[in-house]
C-alpha cells in the first residue's frame, strides 16, 4: 500500500508540474503577441506621367483628277494598227502610260469595248477587229490586253477606268460583218443605220440585259477602278441621214402593253432605267468601283441662258441632268469641247453643271485637247480651262483630256499640261463610298553617318494603292506621292545644310483615302 500511495503521489506531482509549465508558456506567448508589429514605412513613389505624343502637323497633298481617254475604236489611239504583234501592242501601251506618268496624270480611261466587241477575253462578245484585224481573233501570242493595261497603269500609280459604249454594235471601220459579230448573234436587237453603223435598240430589254451582263462581267473579273460610258445613247441624227431612229418594233410592243408615254419620253425612260440599273449592279458587285458618265456637254440649248447647240435631251434621248441630280454616278464628265467664250462657253457650262450637282458628285469635265476650234493658241486655252476648273471646283477639281494623241502628238500641248500638273496629286476623295479604314504602315529607319536607309510596309498590302512620304529637313516638310511598288528609300542626313529630323509615312487606298501616319524622329 505504501508503494502505491507514493507512486500515485509522484504521478500527481508530475502532472501538476506539466500543467504549470504549460500555463507559463501560454502567458509568455500571449505576452509576446501583445507587442506591436514592426512595420517599415514605404518610400513614396513618384507617379509616372506618360507624355502624350506630339501630333505631327503634316502638310496636305495636292488632289486633282487628271485623266486621258485612250480610244481604241478605228485605232484612234491604241493600238496604232490592227496588225501589230502582241509585243508591239504592249510596247505602245507602255509608251503611252510612261508619257502620262511623266506628266503627273493619275488615271487613264481605256476603251475596252469599242463596238460590242472586246479588248479582253470575253465569253459574251468577240475579240475586237481593231486589235487583231479580224472579229473574234485572239492576239498571238496570247495575252489579255485589258489585264495588261490594268497592271501597268496601277504600277505607275494610275487608276484604270474601263470605257465602253453601251449600244454601238458595229463601226464603219470595223471590217466585214462575220458570224462572230454581235450583229449576227443578236439580229432582232440591232439596226443598220444609213451611215453604215449598226446600233442596238436601247429600248429592247434584251439589249439592256446583254450590255448589263457585259458590264457586270468586267466588274467581277477585272481589278478595275471604274466603269465609264460616253455620250452615245440613241445615235446622233446624222448617223441615220437625219431620219428618226427606226425602233417601230419595240415602240409598237410598248403601245400594245398599254404604254401611254410619248415616244420621246419612252426612249428617255428606257435610257434612264438602264443608267440606274448599271449604277446599282456595279455597287452590288464591288462597292468601291466607281461609275462615270461623259455625256454631250449641252443638256438643252438655253441651259444656261445664251447657250446654243444640239440637245442631247431631244436628239440622244439622254436626260443627263437627271442622272446627276439623282446621284446615279460617282463622277460626271460633260464633254465641254468649246472655248471659254462664245455660244458654247466652257465657263458658263461648267458653272451650270455645277449648279445641277445637287448630290455633290465629282464633276470632271472633258477637254478637247486634240481639236478645239477657233482658238489661236490651243495649249494656252487648255491651261486656262484647267485653271477654271480649279477655281470653280476647288478641292474637287479634275479634267479628262480627249484624247491622248492631243498630248503625244503635240509637244507644245504636252509641255503646257505637264507644267500645270507640275507635282503629283491624289485623286479627290469619294466620301459617299464607304470603306474600312487602312491600318497605319510599319516604318523602319537605319542611320549611318551620311544617310538613312528607310523601309516601310503595310499589314494590309493588298489594300495599298500608293504611299505618301513626309520628310522634315530643318523646319520644312517635304511630301512625295509614291507608287505602291516602292517601299524603300535611301535619304541624305542633311540637305541644303539642313538636318533630317523627322520622317512619316501614310498608305493610300484606291479611293484616295489616307491611313494614319507612322513616324520616326531622327
Amino acid at each position: 500500500m505504501k508503494y502505491s500511495f507514493a507512486k500515485a503521489t509522484t504521478i500527481y506531482l508530475l502532472i501538476l508540474s506539466l500543467f504549470i509549465t504549460s500555463c507559463a508558456t501560454k502567458k509568455e506567448v500571449a505576452k509576446i503577441s501583445k507587442k506591436p508589429p514592426v512595420t517599415t514605412k514605404p518610400t513614396p513613389q513618384k507617379p509616372i506621367i506618360q507624355k502624350p505624343e506630339t501630333k505631327l502637323n503634316l502638310p496636305e497633298v495636292d488632289r486633282e483628277f487628271r485623266a486621258a481617254w485612250i480610244a481604241t475604236v478605228a485605232n484612234i489611239n491604241w493600238p496604232s494598227k490592227n496588225n501589230l504583234t502582241s509585243q508591239q501592242q504592249k510596247d505602245e501601251a507602255i509608251k503611252i502610260l510612261d508619257l502620262l506618268k511623266e506628266a503627273n496624270f493619275n488615271a487613264v480611261i481605256f476603251q475596252a469595248r469599242p463596238s460590242a466587241d472586246a479588248m479582253y477575253k470575253s465569253d459574251l462578245e468577240p475579240w475586237s477587229y481593231f486589235l487583231t484585224g479580224a472579229i473574234g481573233k485572239a492576239p498571238v501570242p496570247f495575252y489579255d490586253p485589258l489585264e495588261f493595261w490594268i497592271k501597268e497603269a496601277h504600277q505607275r500609280g494610275m487608276e484604270l477606268h474601263v470605257w465602253l459604249n453601251p449600244y454601238r454594235a458595229h463601226h464603219t471601220t470595223g471590217g466585214p460583218i462575220t458570224k462572230e459579230s454581235i450583229v449576227s448573234k443578236m439580229p432582232d436587237q440591232i439596226i443598220k443605220l444609213r451611215n453604215g453603223m449598226y446600233w442596238m435598240d436601247p429600248s429592247d430589254q434584251k439589249t439592256q440585259d446583254h450590255t448589263a451582263a457585259v458590264i457586270k462581267d468586267l466588274v467581277k473579273r477585272y481589278d478595275i477602278d471604274a466603269i465609264h460610258i460616253d455620250d452615245y445613247f440613241y445615235p446622233y441624227k446624222e448617223y441615220n441621214g437625219g431620219k428618226d431612229f427606226p425602233d417601230n418594233r419595240t415602240w409598237n410592243d410598248y403601245l400594245k402593253r398599254g404604254g401611254n408615254l410619248s415616244r420621246a419620253d419612252w426612249r428617255r425612260a428606257n435610257v434612264n432605267k438602264f443608267i440606274k440599273r448599271i449604277h446599282d449592279e456595279i455597287k452590288q458587285e464591288k462597292s468601291y468601283v466607281k461609275f462615270g458618265i461623259s455625256p454631250f456637254g449641252i443638256w438643252k440649248p438655253g441651259f444656261p441662258e445664251g447657250i446654243k447647240g444640239s440637245s442631247q435631251y431631244d436628239e440622244l434621248f439622254a436626260d443627263a441632268k437627271l442622272w446627276l441630280n439623282q446621284g446615279w454616278v460617282d463622277y460626271f464628265s460633260p464633254q465641254l469641247y468649246w472655248k471659254n467664250d462664245g455660244p458654247q462657253s466652257f465657263n458658263a457650262l461648267l458653272s451650270w453643271w455645277k449648279s445641277e450637282n445637287t448630290m455633290k458628285r465629282h464633276l470632271w469635265p472633258g477637254l478637247n485637247t486634240i481639236g478645239m476650234r477657233d482658238v489661236s493658241d490651243r495649249p494656252a486655252e487648255i491651261v486656262s480651262q484647267i485653271n477654271t476648273t480649279r477655281n470653280t471646283l476647288k478641292d474637287n477639281a479634275g479634267t479628262i483630256h480627249y484624247s491622248v494623241d492631243g498630248l503625244s502628238k503635240n509637244m507644245n500641248m504636252y509641255n503646257a499640261v505637264k507644267n500645270i500638273y507640275k507635282t503629283k496629286a491624289l485623286t479627290p476623295l469619294t466620301p459617299w463610298i464607304t470603306t474600312d479604314p487602312l491600318v497605319k504602315p510599319i516604318l523602319f529607319a537605319e542611320s549611318s553617318s551620311n544617310s538613312i536607309n528607310l523601309k516601310w510596309n503595310s499589314p494590309q498590302p493588298k489594300k495599298v494603292f500608293q504611299w505618301i512620304l513626309y520628310l522634315k529637313y530643318g523646319e520644312t516638310w517635304e511630301t512625295e506621292i509614291l507608287d505602291e511598288t516602292m517601299n524603300s528609300k535611301i535619304l541624305p542626313v542633311t540637305k541644303n545644310g539642313k538636318k533630317l529630323n523627322n520622317i512619316a509615312v501614310k498608305s493610300v487606298d484606291r479611293l484616295g483615302n489616307e491611313s494614319d501616319y507612322e513616324s520616326k524622329k531622327m
